[in-house]
């Protein structure tokens, strides 16, 4: 079992930035992929980006566009969105997932098993 908590998020301005957490319970957290999503109001969820238990790292390229950054900490079970040049679109609640599974495309939400509750992002202009 894994629990997510998300913070970071808030109020911000066009063009600032903003860093996401998310930190992992439990002893499993070198062995699950993570995942960044974004639901912003009346939209689908959408996938922005995912790291690997190595470190790789994949992106919703048309969405992030270079702005957006996401690393891990397994020392501190907590994985991050570094988000630059944020606009009002990129308005949302964000939420972290992990999976425990191999081989799974990581840009969809039935991959990942565990989500966190989200953390609000706004972005006035």
């Amino acid at each position: 079992q894994v629990q997510l908590v998300e913070s970071g998020g808030g109020l911000v301005q066009a063009g600032d930035s903003l860093t996401l957490s998310c930190g992992a319970s439990g002893r499993t957290f070198t062995s699950v992929a993570m995942g960044w999503f974004r639901q912003a109001p009346g939209k689908d969820r959408e996938f922005v980006a995912a790291v690997t238990e190595s470190g790789a790292t994949t992106y919703d390229l048309d969405l992030v566009k270079g702005r957006f950054t996401i690393s891990r900490d397994n020392a501190k079970n907590t994985v991050y969105l570094q988000m630059n040049s944020l606009k009002p679109e990129d308005t949302a609640v964000y939420y972290c997932a992990a999976t425990r599974r191999y081989s799974v495309p990581l840009g969809r939400e039935t991959s990942y098993e565990y989500w966190g509750r989200g953390t609000q992002v706004t972005v006035s202009s």
